[in-house]
């Protein structure tokens, strides 16, 4: 593996750092904390959580990867890529683009729609419950079946927040991949 200059110990522990914590970062957000506040608070407690911490984890996935890819860049010259290397790089550049795709846009879209959804529950008196199964199911349904404007925003919702869940997963899958790659390699970052 070929690169133009070697990076400081300073590099490698910061860089090491910065994606450690936007892979943590990933895991606590998209997969412990979401499970365990859905659990304890209503619907929409929830849903405003949501809009208030996800700019924010959005806009830190941003910069971490922004951090990675330019590190990484730096010590492995396009020029003189392995194949691995260029794989990697290609993750490093996807976890960016799907970063930036939920910051700027599936993110505000999903909680434009989720807020424009509970205001429309909250007049039929739904969304003061924990979760959204059990005995209350039926009243969304309905709600669903007889108001169209709320329907489309369920449907709105679903399409960004899947969007948003997807690009989420793809920038994790590619940040769990890189730190694999790095730990394996760690001599060069």
């Amino acid at each position: 593996m070929v690169t133009e200059g070697k990076p400081t110990d300073v590099v490698k522990v910061l860089h090491l750092l910065v994606l450690s914590f936007s892979w943590g970062m990933q895991v606590w957000v998209s997969f412990i904390a979401g499970f365990a506040l859905f659990r304890q608070v209503t619907i929409h407690t929830f849903g405003l959580v949501q809009s208030k911490l996800f700019p924010v984890y959005f806009y830190c996935l941003v910069v971490c990867n922004v951090l990675s890819l330019a590190v990484y860049a730096v010590y492995h010259p396009r020029e003189l890529l392995d194949w691995h290397e260029s794989v990697q790089m290609i993750l490093y550049f996807t976890a960016l683009v799907t970063a930036g795709l939920n910051s700027q846009w599936f993110g505000p879209a999903a909680t434009e729609a989720m807020l424009q959804m509970s205001a429309v529950e909250r007049e039929h008196g739904l969304g003061n419950q924990i979760g959204r199964g059990g005995d209350h199911k039926d009243a969304y349904d309905k709600l669903k079946s007889q108001d169209v404007k709320y329907r489309g925003y369920r449907r709105s919702f679903g399409r960004y927040h899947g969007l948003s869940s997807l690009c989420n997963l793809t920038g994790f899958i590619c940040t769990t991949v890189n730190l694999i790659y790095t730990a394996l390699n760690l001599s060069t970052i």
